[in-house]
């Protein structure tokens, strides 16, 4: 009789997650996953407590892979660090449609909703290019993101497709803009980071 296959839990979460990308968030369950897998659902209730458990595991793979697209679009250099932050969500709502509804167009009604450090990050780069508080910068990147997101939302749904020379340009724009309100206000006021 030949040996058994031992299935990873490393191996579900790829194919969890691979499912999601194929299908969408709501296409995680122990049946499908196991069907992808050829095996039971056994060897999922052994690795994970819950499907609870599978989803947040999911959740955090793909973050991960987010991050990764942050990492790669800094480091490209085409963009200054705070606008490849920007480019790089919008590139990941373009390649990765349904990883980034998982992560960014989900009800989040009960989750911890904390600053991410990304956002942190952009919120850092904010303090030191705009001469602003911590809280002030936090604010100043929540609008911004607000217009970043909303391209991406755009983008993952398939409601209107825009060209990146585009996206460049109207993310430049809303940046430049809600600079200068802050900058006058900073020069008015007398504003500066504490």
């Amino acid at each position: 009789m030949p040996p058994k296959v031992k299935i990873t839990k490393q191996e579900i979460l790829k194919t969890a997650l691979d499912l999601v990308r194929i299908n969408g968030a709501d296409s995680i369950n122990a049946r499908a996953v196991a069907n992808a897998l050829n095996c039971s659902t056994q060897p999922i209730f052994s690795n994970f407590e819950d499907m609870d458990e599978l989803k947040s595991a999911v959740i955090a793979d793909a973050y991960d892979l987010y991050l990764a697209f942050i990492n790669n679009e800094v480091s490209s250099g085409k963009y200054p660090e705070y606008k490849a932050f920007g480019m790089a969500y919008i590139r990941f709502a373009m390649e990765e449609k349904e990883l980034f509804k998982l992560l960014f167009m989900r009800d989040r009604t009960g989750e911890d909703l904390s600053p991410s450090p990304d956002f942190e990050k952009s919120a850092n780069i904010i303090v030191d290019a705009f001469g602003v508080s911590i809280e002030t910068a936090r604010l100043i990147h929540l609008e911004i993101w607000a217009c970043v997101h909303g391209i991406g939302v755009m983008i993952a749904t398939n409601f209107l497709p825009l060209e990146l020379d585009l996206i460049s340009r109207i993310t430049s724009d809303v940046y430049q803009g809600i600079r200068a309100k802050y900058t006058a206000e900073v020069m008015k006021n007398g504003f500066h980071k504490n």
